[in-house]
């Protein structure tokens, strides 16, 4: 049995065993997706009462999802930049009001508003106004005006910390340079010195520092084809020539702070009950202070709900609104969504599906699942 401290209060007379009602459920659903493999978890009164794995994270071997799995999951990433960040706040090295052009070294204007600053909150909250559309998993030279000339096509229309709100995964970029600049420690290291290692995870951003064994092989769906795609090269790439030729404070990009960091379903439900006790997990370790974690659940855009690197989404369960931040890249799907207040949050990761039409996909499939099974009963 893979579940841990199931509260036996669960067991209601007259019901079935309500792990196995969700495995019968999900199992179900899945073979509907066709889902390649699935690791899911269920925090209930601050306890993780249940985990379970589904599939395979290996089509041509075969080898079933485990406990040990790390997976790649996007940018569920992005808060684990912020929350690094928010440490170097309280710590008094910076603050979310400082202009991002003095924390990076060169000047980061959109040329239609040149006399309104971009902030670090506004990185963080996807406000900045600046886009992805001029690419962002190469260089952040590509925004710095000294050294490209169309740097002003990284921008939008409109004024930043205006309201408006665009996704931008060079926010994310530019926020893991920022922290390599304030810490001097390279970005990869700090996040697993600071973050992972003192609550105990195993995982990171730099491939060749993890057991590749373990990793999940992610895929794409190619319809044409009626076959998955492996994007394993693609998706853990070790860019291990770069990083020997690393240039602190400028090259964070290589490990995505915006989407690259690997960790197990398990991991990623200890990270989350820590969010959702406000910077401190049950057992009292503490990662931010209670004020930071809150302020990255305030949202910054009415139209998207969106705080630091955090969402209020109220989608997956309706009627419910749950904090927490999804991931897609490669073919593979996670998210992590939590209710603060009722102590309740789940984990789901799947690393491949393809949905019929009208059938909801598996982030939205599992976590309604999850709630029905574990937490409405």
């Amino acid at each position: 049995m893979l579940a841990l401290g199931l509260a036996a209060a669960l067991l209601l007379p007259g019901c079935q065993n309500p792990e196995k009602e969700f495995e019968k459920d999900m199992e179900a659903y899945l073979a509907e997706i066709e889902a390649v493999g699935v690791t899911c978890a269920v925090v209930k009164d601050n306890q993780l009462i249940y985990h379970h794995n589904f599939g395979v994270k290996n089509l041509e071997t075969q080898e079933p999802v485990d406990d040990e799995t790390l997976w790649r999951i996007a940018s569920i990433s992005k808060s684990f930049t912020a929350t690094s960040l928010l440490q170097q706040v309280e710590q008094g090295k910076i603050s979310l009001s400082d202009d991002v052009s003095d924390l990076l070294g060169f000047t980061v204007r959109n040329p239609k508003y040149p006399d309104i600053p971009i902030t670090l909150e506004m990185l963080l909250s996807h406000t900045s106004s600046i886009n992805d559309s001029q690419g962002y998993w190469t260089t952040i030279d590509i925004i710095n005006p000294d050294i490209n000339t169309s740097a002003g096509n990284c921008y939008n229309d409109y004024a930043p910390g205006s309201g408006e709100y665009e996704y931008c995964n060079l926010n994310l970029n530019l926020a893991g340079t920022i922290l390599e600049r304030v810490t001097g420690e390279r970005f990869d290291q700090y996040v697993v010195n600071h973050v992972l290692r003192p609550l105990g995870i195993y995982g990171g951003y730099c491939v060749d520092s993890l057991d590749k064994a373990r990793f999940a092989h992610l895929y794409d769906w190619d319809a044409e084809a009626g076959r998955y795609v492996d994007n394993y090269d693609d998706a853990y790439a070790p860019r291990s020539e770069k990083v020997a030729n690393y240039t602190m404070g400028h090259d964070a990009l290589i490990f995505s702070p915006t989407g690259g960091m690997k960790l197990s379903g398990l991991g990623l439900a200890r990270y989350m009950t820590m969010h959702m006790n406000y910077g401190t997990t049950p057992d009292g370790v503490r990662i931010i202070s209670e004020e930071s974690s809150r302020n990255m659940q305030v949202p910054r855009s009415e139209a998207e709900h969106y705080g630091l690197n955090l969402w209020l989404a109220d989608d997956y369960v309706p009627g419910i609104t749950l904090v927490g931040h999804t991931g897609g890249a490669y073919g593979l799907r996670s998210a992590m969504f939590f209710n603060p207040e009722e102590k309740y949050g789940f984990v789901i990761i799947c690393n491949g599906h393809h949905c019929p039409e009208g059938v909801p996909n598996v982030l939205h499939g599992g976590i309604e699942r999850m709630y029905q099974h574990f937490i409405a009963k």
